[in-house]
């Protein structure tokens, strides 16, 4: 399967923090190159708790 190529500059503020998270966790390959549904729920579940952890600190 090919790579995708992130296109950084129209992606929106929450996938851009997305893509950030998978790419701290380790997954960001996984994701290039089989996509976001190649994730199990266990790995789904802890970027969208780091998404909303993140968001929390950046309003305060």
């Amino acid at each position: 399967m090919s790579e995708k190529k992130i296109d950084w500059n129209n992606l929106s503020p929450d996938d851009k923090l997305k893509y950030e998270i998978a790419e701290e966790l380790g997954l960001l390959e996984k994701v290039k190159t089989l996509g976001w549904k190649s994730l199990t729920a266990k790995e789904t579940g802890r970027i969208g708790g780091l998404m909303t952890r993140k968001k929390r600190e950046m309003r305060e």
